[in-house]
C-alpha cells in the first residue's frame, strides 16, 4: 500500500473546520478605539498590549529586535538629467542612497544589474531614475518616439501601483514620460493607445508571453526603441514559473534583436543568495549585482508565536493546537481596535476570507464602524474588486487586511504599523518580504509569525537561528526543463522562423528537442529554419504559471454571475461537487463541476461544515539519473510518473473538526511526469532500527510527511509545491521506499535540491520528529494537513529510529 501526500492545489493550508472558538485575551473594556495617524506606539509597546492578559505571553517563543540603521547618501551619476533630479527632489528625496546611485550608474553604462537589498530600501528609484532620464533624452529625438522601457512584475497589483508611482514622479517632466499598464484588465479601447503612444509600458510575464510577443509586428515601433527592461521582484521567478519566465525573456531578446534593439535588464529583488547568478540564469545575460543596503531602517520587533494546545483531538486522537487562522484573526482584531494599521498574510485564499470574516464579527461587538475597515484580498477577485481594495488600503480607509501573497510584492502601502504572518510562507525571502510591508516610511514596526500546526513551523519557532541567522535561499529554476522549453521553442518559431543561430539563446537542450517537435508535427523545417505548422496559437502551449490549464470559473447558478476563478490544478480538490466555497465572506456550495467547460456552478448556502478532499496516489520510476550509497541504503534522484485521483471528500464540523460523513467522487485521474528524490532501506537496516513489519508502513509514512514539511528549509519552495509517496515494498526498487517529488510537470528543481542537501535535510527531519512533545504524533511533527490517507498509519517512534539508522550511513559532507 502506498501512502501519499499531494502537492499544490490539494487542500488549503488554513481550513475553516479547524477554527476553535476565539476568546479575546484583552478585556473589551481595555480596548481603545483607533488613534490618529500621528499617535503611533512603539512596536514593543504594541506587542506588550497583545500579550498583556491571559496566557498570551507564553505563546511567544522568541522575540528578535532589529535595531534602526543609519543610511548613507551619494550623488546621482552625472548622466542623470537635471530635470529628473529635480523631480526626485520635488518628491522629497534630496540625495539617493549609495546603492541607488551605483545601480543607476550600471544602467547608464548599458550594463544589466540586479539590486538585491531589503524591503523599503528604494529599489524602485534605482531603476526609475535612469529609465526616466533615458526616456527624457528620447523625447527630444527627431523621430518623436525616442526611447521606450518595459516593466515586468509578477502581479497586476504591483504593476498598477508602480504606474501610480511613476506618474507622480514624472509629473514635472510633462509629456516626456507616458506610463501605461497593459495587462488582462486593460480595456480593449485603451490597448491601441498603449501600443502607439506609451513609452513606459507596465505589464506582467503572462501578457508578454500571450499578448505582446505573438503580436510583435503591432509593437514594432515600441520594441525597436526598447532601451530598458525592468524585472521587479525577480526572486519570485523560481521553480517552474521562473523557468517559463526565463524562456519568455529569451524570446523577448530575440524579437528585440530582430528590430535592432538590445535592451539592458534592470532587476530588483528581495535580499537573495547569489542574486547575480540567479538573475543571469533568468535573463541569459551577465548581470552585475548590488547587495549592500545603504538605506536607513526603522526599528523592527519580530515575534515568533506558537498557538496553545486545545482540548480537541484530531485524526487518530492526536493533540491539536489552536489554528493559525483563529490566532491571526484574534491578533488582527486586537491590532485594529488599537488603531494599529495591519496586514495579515495568509497562505490560502480560503484562509484570507475566513480571517476577514472572523475579524469583522469580533469588531462588530466593539464598534459598529470598525468591521467595514477590514477586508480580504486575494487572487481570483475580479479586477474592479482588486483595484478598490488597493485604493482603500493606500488611502488608509482600511485599518486591517487579510491578504494572500497577491499583496506581498512591493505594493507601496505607506503607514502600516504591523504585519501578522499566518504560517511560515515557505521561504525566508518571502518572510522578510512580508515583514517588510510594515514600517515602510521609516517608523518602527511589529512583525509576528504565527506558527501553524506543522513540522516546519514548529521547528522554526523553536529554532529562531534558522530564521534570523541564516541567509535567504538561492533561487531555483531550470530553463532547460523540456516540459518548459519545448512549448517556448514552438512559440518562438511562430513569432519568427527559428534558425540554428537562435538555438544558443534557448540553451543546450534546444537542439535535442527540435527533432521531437518535428516528429510531433508541431514544427517543420524548411530550408534553414523551423516553422510553426498549426493554426492554433503556439503561445497557448505554455502554461507559464504551471496551473495545468485554464482557470475554472466559479459561477452563481441562479444568476449567472461570475464570482471569481480557481486554478485548474486546484479544481479537483477545491470546487468538486459538494465542496464548500468561500467568496468575500459568503459561503457557497458547489452543485456541479464541468471540467470540459472549466466552470463550477455554485449556490449560496450556510452549511455547518467545511469540506476536505481525499485522494489516492501511485508512483513509478521512469529513470534514475543519480544514485548515492548511504551505507546499505540508496539515495536516488530521477524521473518518475505520479498518478493521482481525488476519490471522496469529508464533511467536518466548523468548530471541532469532527467528521460528519464521507461522500464518494467520480473524478478522472491525473498523471504527472516529474522529478523526485527517493531513498530505500534494507531488511538488515530495519532490524538495526528495530522496525518490525507491523511498524514499517507507519514509520515510512511518518518520515515522508516530516521530510516534506522540512524540505522548504533547504529548497526555495513550500510544502504545497511538492508531494510524496511512501511504500513498504515498491515494485521498481523492490525495497521499502520514500519518494518526495516536484508537483510540476518536468520538475521544478526542488527534489534535486533535496537530493544534494539530503544529509542536512533528513537530519533536520529526524530532529523535528524527535523534539516534538507529543506522544504518538501530531500535526506539529508527522501529521499532514493534506494526507490522502487520513494520517493513518503513522508511527512516530519507529520513524525516528528508521531515520537514525538511515543517517548513520550518510556520506560525510
Amino acid at each position: 500500500m502506498a501512502f501519499n501526500h499531494l502537492p499544490a492545489g490539494a487542500h488549503d493550508a488554513l481550513s475553516p473546520f479547524s477554527v476553535s472558538p476565539v476568546t479575546h485575551s484583552v478585556p473589551m473594556a481595555d480596548y481603545q478605539l483607533p488613534r490618529s495617524a500621528g499617535a503611533r506606539s512603539a512596536p514593543r509597546t504594541v506587542l506588550d498590549r497583545l500579550t498583556g492578559a491571559g496566557d498570551r505571553a507564553a505563546r511567544i517563543t522568541h522575540t528578535e529586535h532589529l535595531p534602526p540603521r543609519e543610511g548613507r547618501h551619494a550623488d546621482w551619476p552625472v548622466r542623470i538629467r537635471e530635470e529628473v533630479v529635480a523631480a526626485v527632489r520635488a518628491a522629497g528625496i534630496e540625495h539617493p542612497w549609495e546603492h541607488q546611485a551605483r545601480a543607476a550608474e550600471h544602467a547608464l553604462r548599458g550594463e544589466s544589474v540586479v539590486v538585491a537589498t531589503g524591503t523599503a530600501s528604494g529599489k524602485s528609484l534605482s531603476y526609475q531614475a535612469p529609465v526616466l532620464s533615458t526616456l527624457l533624452d528620447g523625447s527630444e529625438a527627431p523621430n518623436g518616439r525616442g526611447a521606450t522601457a518595459l516593466y515586468l512584475s509578477p502581479t497586476k497589483a504591483l504593476a498598477a501601483d508602480q504606474r501610480r508611482a511613476v506618474a507622480e514622479l514624472a509629473a514635472p517632466l510633462g509629456n516626456a514620460v507616458r506610463p501605461a499598464v497593459y495587462d488582462g484588465d486593460t480595456p480593449v479601447e485603451e490597448r491601441e493607445w498603449v501600443r502607439q503612444y506609451a513609452n513606459y509600458v507596465l505589464t506582467n510575464p503572462d501578457m508578454l508571453h500571450r499578448g505582446i510577443l505573438p503580436a510583435h509586428p503591432r509593437w514594432s515601433s515600441f520594441l525597436r526603441a526598447l532601451r530598458y527592461v525592468v524585472v521587479d521582484e525577480c526572486h519570485t521567478y523560481r521553480g517552474v514559473f521562473g523557468s517559463h519566465v526565463a524562456q519568455v525573456l529569451r524570446r523577448l531578446r530575440r524579437i528585440c534583436a530582430r528590430y535592432g534593439a538590445d535592451p539592458v535588464f534592470l532587476l530588483a529583488s528581495a535580499t537573495a543568495a547569489d542574486p547575480a547568478r540567479a538573475a543571469g540564469r533568468l535573463t541569459g545575460l551577465p548581470v552585475a549585482e548590488i547587495t549592500e543596503d545603504t538605506s536607513p531602517r526603522g526599528e523592527l520587533v519580530f515575534a515568533l508565536w506558537e498557538p496553545p494546545l486545545t482540548e480537541h483531538q484530531g485524526e487518530q486522537g492526536a493533540p491539536v493546537r489552536r489554528t493559525a487562522t483563529a490566532e491571526t484573526a484574534d491578533l488582527l482584531t486586537d491590532l485594529v481596535v488599537q488603531g494599529v494599521r495591519t496586514v495579515a498574510f495568509v497562505r490560502s485564499r480560503r484562509g484570507a476570507e475566513l480571517i476577514s470574516v472572523i475579524t469583522q464579527e469580533r469588531l462588530a461587538s466593539v464598534d459598529r464602524s470598525l468591521p467595514g475597515r477590514v477586508a480580504a484580498y486575494r487572487g481570483g477577485y475580479l479586477p474592479h474588486e482588486r483595484r478598490a481594495l488597493e485604493r482603500a488600503l493606500h488611502s488608509g480607509d482600511l485599518l486591517g487586511l487579510a491578504a494572500t501573497t497577491a499583496l506581498e510584492l512591493g505594493v507601496d502601502v505607506a503607514g502600516l504599523d504591523a504585519v501578522v504572518i499566518a504560517g511560515y510562507p515557505g521561504t525566508r525571502a518571502s518572510l522578510w518580504q512580508q515583514a517588510g510591508r510594515a514600517g515602510r516610511t521609516g517608523q518602527g514596526a511589529l512583525a509576528v509569525l504565527v506558527a501553524r500546526d506543522d513540522p516546519l513551523d514548529t521547528y522554526l519557532v523553536h529554532h529562531p537561528d534558522a530564521l534570523f541567522r541564516q541567509p535567504v535561499e538561492s533561487t531555483v529554476l531550470d530553463p532547460d526543463n523540456p516540459y518548459v522549453l519545448a512549448p517556448h521553442l514552438c512559440a518562438a518559431a511562430a513569432e519568427l522562423p527559428l534558425t540554428e543561430a537562435d538555438l544558443g539563446l534557448f540553451g543546450d537542450a534546444a537542439a535535442e528537442l527540435l527533432p521531437q517537435l518535428e516528429r510531433s508535427k508541431l514544427l517543420r523545417r524548411r530550408a534553414t529554419a523551423w516553422h510553426w505548422t498549426r493554426r492554433e496559437r503556439a503561445a497557448d502551449l505554455a502554461d507559464i504559471r504551471g496551473e495545468g490549464g485554464p482557470p475554472v470559473q466559479v459561477v452563481e447558478a441562479a444568476t449567472g454571475r461570475l464570482l471569481g476563478t480557481v486554478d485548474a490544478s486546484a479544481a479537483h480538490t477545491a470546487v468538486h461537487e459538494g465542496a464548500v466555497h468561500l467568496h468575500q465572506g459568503r459561503t457557497y456550495l458547489v452543485r456541479q463541476l464541468d471540467l470540459e467547460e472549466s466552470v463550477a456552478l455554485v449556490e449560496e448556502a450556510n452549511p455547518p461544515y467545511a469540506t476536505t478532499a481525499r485522494d489516492t496516489t501511485a508512483i513509478s520510476v521512469l529513470e534514475t539519473t543519480e544514485e548515492i550509497p548511504w551505507g546499505d541504503s540508496r539515495l536516488c534522484f530521477g524521473s518518475v510518473e505520479v498518478t493521482n485521483q481525488v476519490v471522496s471528500f469529508l464533511r467536518r464540523k466548523l468548530i471541532t473538526g469532527e467528521v460528519l460523513g464521507e461522500s464518494k467522487l467520480d473524478l478522472p485521474p491525473r498523471t504527472l511526469r516529474t522529478r523526485a528524490v527517493w531513498w530505500t532501506v534494507t531488511e538488515d537496516q530495519l532490524d538495526t532500527a528495530r522496525v518490525n513489519p507491523e511498524q514499517l508502513a507507519g514509520a515510512l509514512h511518518a518520515a515522508e510527511h516530516a521530510s516534506i514539511g522540512m524540505l522548504p528549509l533547504f529548497a526555495t519552495c513550500d510544502r504545497w509545491d511538492i508531494g510524496g509517496v511512501s511504500v513498504p515494498l515498491h515494485p521498481d526498487t523492490l525495497l521499502p521506499t520514500v519518494f518526495v517529488y516536484d508537483g510540476h510537470h518536468g520538475g521544478a528543481g526542488f527534489a534535486e535540491r533535496g537530493f544534494h542537501t539530503a544529509r542536512g535535510w533528513l537530519r533536520a527531519t529526524r530532529e523535528a520528529i524527535a523534539a516534538c512533545e507529543c506522544e504518538a504524533g501530531c500535526p506539529s511533527c508527522i501529521q499532514s494537513p493534506k494526507c490522502g490517507n487520513g494520517n493513518d498509519p503513522l508511527n512516530k517512534r519507529a520513524a525516528v529510529r528508521l531515520l537514525t539508522t538511515l543517517l548513520s550511513g550518510a556520506p560525510t559532507e
